[in-house]
């Protein structure tokens, strides 16, 4: 374990479905999934209690089927058993490394994880397992970003990191606007007023409402999930109250 001391005792990581496949793909890349795992491997030696929330965007989007003629409901818990898979993914990656990981799921799929009961994933944090939580909320019309802000909550995280692919949050989408201006910090009621495209208005209200703090980073610049856990000044910081600096 490293001898540096991590800035946050426990943290909620949450990567889009997206993160496992390669830029504009879809389905699961492995190249990308090892990547993460030792992105995840290195944060968790710093000795930080790491939980991850994994989307499945990259699989099944429920709103896209949702548009094309399936019922809301039945998409969304087809994007749920996603989570699952991508999940699963991850956690062969990570215990690749030598890492112990438990996988909980909040639809019962006993075969394949175990179902979430908060008590028990707290343990397993304790025990210094990193634990990957899979199929959202167990509920339609709530995505995994609402999923990450919730478990976040449950295990008493101090941080909720949000791992994207722009290094930041942008007052309109960088790759299509280049004037567009990226922001250090910003406080729930900025994202909310201005529709900032970080988390859904459900999740950033959850957070807002339990003064739990949001950093937005780019996964994809090796390391910075390790950088975001030693409390180093990276992408944007969501919470109370913006930075005067």
């Amino acid at each position: 374990m490293s001898k540096e001391r991590p800035a946050f005792r426990r943290v909620l990581l949450k990567i889009s479905g997206e993160g496992l496949a390669k830029n504009g793909a879809f389905g699961i890349d492995t190249e990308e999934v090892s990547y993460i795992a030792h992105e995840a491997a290195d944060a968790w030696k710093l000795g930080v209690d790491l939980a991850i929330v994994i989307g499945g965007g990259n699989i099944v989007r429920g709103s896209v089927l949702s548009a094309n003629g399936i019922k809301r409901a039945t998409a969304d818990y087809m994007g749920m058993l996603a989570t699952t898979i991508n999940a699963m993914a991850l956690q062969d990656a990570i215990e690749n490394l030598g890492l112990e990981t438990r996988l909980l799921t909040a639809i019962n799929m006993q075969d394949v994880a175990e179902p979430f009961i908060r008590r028990r994933a707290i343990r397993h944090l304790e025990k210094r397992r990193i634990v990957i939580f899979a199929a959202g909320t167990g509920n339609p019309f709530f995505t995994t970003d609402t999923a990450a802000a919730l478990r976040a909550m449950e295990i008493e995280a101090d941080v909720l990191l949000k791992a994207t692919k722009v290094d930041g949050v942008y007052s309109a989408d960088p790759m299509k606007d280049p004037s567009a201006k990226k922001y250090d910090s910003l406080t729930y009621l900025d994202v909310l007023n201005n529709r900032l495209n970080v988390m859904d208005s459900t999740a950033i209200s959850l957070c807002m409402d339990n003064h739990l703090p949001i950093i937005v980073f780019n996964l994809k610049v090796a390391g910075n999930v390790a950088r975001a856990v030693r409390g180093e000044k990276i992408g944007t910081v969501v919470g109370e109250m913006r930075d005067a600096g």
